[in-house]
């Protein structure tokens, strides 16, 4: 109502000033009766829309668009409303409204508007994109049948207040047994009570007999319990368990529970539990048993030695690890230093997997070959920070260039592919550590716990140039931070090698093997920057 009252106040004035531009010139009372006419035409021509605007809401009301709420959970979980609720009178949200469009569940059309966004089809020739486009479809409905479609399912409680039941947490083991917990019926008295489960994956079972309670259906996928007392058949529940008969990896179960015409869905992931993979640093805290420094070069031995020597001044202890793809290597006779030669030319990340793969310590920090350590560059700052966090990978600043950016997936059709967007910025603070926010990518200055990185590995198709590319494949599983009082520097461009090096990294292919690689691989429609 504010709302309204503001605008008015300025279509007035509006108003006024129009009447005096229109009837400038005239008599005083010619004037006067000119600026009436004027005046009055506006207002009622305000009036008139204002009530149209307010018919079109409440007809919004009533005619919502559930579609919206349906795509922005996924299809699931989002029924239109029945009975008297269809008549209940709602404002929509506009800007809420576009936050969930936004957030567009599959199904959808993206696009990256900005010029320099990436449109990544364009790459192909034309003869050739409709047999592309097939090959990354299978693909694609590949990648979606090897998810566990049960995880990713919204559930929704539909009104069951007599039952109890866990809605998360409970895991069996591949064809072992588990008690499922918290099962319960809560009813106002009648002569029968009676509970069903049903499973597709395994067997029920009851760990001890409670008198006066009749079971149907152990060792079945049906299991039927009825009591004539109400506490007799919730002890009876609670002693329900199931064994996983039939093993699928990386799927769940949902068991059905139903009493009456209240029914519930009750999740349980049957997995292998994870084995762990621990380090040992040693007795002695010392640094070099914790963390590997790991770097590819390629022609700027200058670079690289100047890189050992820096990292020799301030931690003599770490083991240095390079991967070598140039044509006449320089071999590095270096304490504590292992050098890979690999086949010339091989390729930047190719270099990053070979090095990755020798390293034996609980992190890895990952540099260029051209930069120096300096006094800010503090590993025992980023150990202190993957220590006490979750977090897998922590940057830092190159030459005071922090390089932080945020990745928004905005989903696509199936067909098309979805929409990537790289944003300046973090999303906020890492709780505990003022200096450090939460980010999607880091510069190329960064510690890692290395089982994280290896598990996401690094796509030898990117060989000359690549950076952003691990993080995208990354996306959903690291966790990423990045802290602004950790830095290294950079060393400055010389000519000689310089010039050879850019040939190679500045390759006429590669922004085009970047393309295709996001394309296909990452089943992106575009890629705004």
């Amino acid at each position: 109502m504010h709302g309204t009252i503001t605008v008015g106040r300025v279509d007035m004035a509006t108003a006024v000033v129009c009447a005096a531009v229109l009837c400038e010139g005239m008599q005083y009372l010619k004037y006067v009766v000119c600026s009436l006419i004027v005046v009055t035409t506006l207002i009622v021509l305000l009036f008139m829309m204002t009530i149209l605007q307010e018919h079109k809401t409440r007809l919004s009301m009533v005619g919502i668009d559930w579609t919206i709420y349906r795509s922005a959970l996924g299809g699931n979980g989002a029924a239109r409303p029945a009975g008297d609720e269809e008549q209940v009178r709602q404002r929509l949200k506009p800007n809420v409204q576009m936050l969930l469009l936004s957030s567009s569940s599959p199904g959808n059309s993206c696009v990256c508007e900005r010029r320099n966004a990436l449109q990544l089809h364009t790459d192909y020739p034309p003869a050739e994109l409709e047999a592309i486009r097939l090959r990354r479809q299978l693909q694609f409905q590949e990648f979606m049948q090897r998810r566990d479609s049960q995880q990713s399912q919204v559930l929704v409680a539909e009104p069951n207040l007599p039952l109890a039941y866990p809605t998360r947490g409970v895991e069996v083991r591949p064809q072992q047994s588990t008690l499922i917990p918290g099962l319960g019926l809560y009813t106002a008295s009648r002569d029968t009570y009676e509970v069903t489960l049903w499973a597709q994956l395994g067997v029920f079972d009851t760990v001890s007999e409670v008198e006066g309670v009749e079971v149907q259906g152990l060792q079945t996928q049906r299991l039927s319990l009825s009591s004539r007392h109400l506490p007799s058949l919730n002890v009876q529940l609670r002693a329900v368990t199931y064994t996983n008969t039939a093993y699928l990896p990386g799927t769940s179960e949902m068991v059905l529970m139903k009493s009456g015409s209240h029914k519930a869905e009750i999740p349980i992931r049957v997995a292998h539990p994870e084995i762990p993979r621990l380090y040992d640093s040693g007795a002695d805290g010392d640094i070099g048993n914790l963390v590997t420094v790991v770097t590819k070069t390629f022609l700027r031995y200058d670079k690289l030695r100047g890189l050992i020597r820096s990292i020799r001044q301030f931690y003599p202890t770490v083991t240095v690890i390079v991967a070598d793809d140039s044509d006449h290597p320089e071999m590095l006779q270096e304490s504590r230093v292992e050098q890979y030669i690999m086949p010339f030319g091989k390729g930047w990340f190719a270099g990053r997997n070979l090095a990755i793969s020798q390293v034996t310590t609980k992190y890895l920090l990952w540099v260029d070959d051209d930069f120096l350590f300096t006094e800010s560059t503090s590993l025992e700052r980023m150990v202190e920070v993957l220590d006490k966090t979750l977090f897998d990978v922590v940057g830092g600043k190159v030459a005071n260039n922090a390089f932080q950016h945020k990745l928004k997936v905005v989903a696509g059709s199936p067909e098309e592919g979805d929409c990537l967007f790289r944003l300046s910025g973090s999303y906020q603070q890492l709780d505990g550590f003022p200096s450090c926010a939460i980010v999607d990518v880091v510069v190329n200055f960064f510690m890692a716990r290395t089982t994280s990185v290896r598990a996401v590995g690094f796509d030898p198709q990117f060989n000359r140039v690549g950076h952003t590319e691990f993080f995208i494949d990354g996306l959903g599983k690291l966790r990423v931070a990045t802290c602004s009082d950790v830095s290294i520097g950079h060393a400055a461009k010389l000519p000689g090698t310089q010039k050879q090096y850019n040939k190679f990294r500045q390759a006429p292919d590669a922004h085009s093997r970047t393309v295709r690689a996001l394309f296909f691989k990452n089943h992106l429609k575009c890629y705004q920057m």
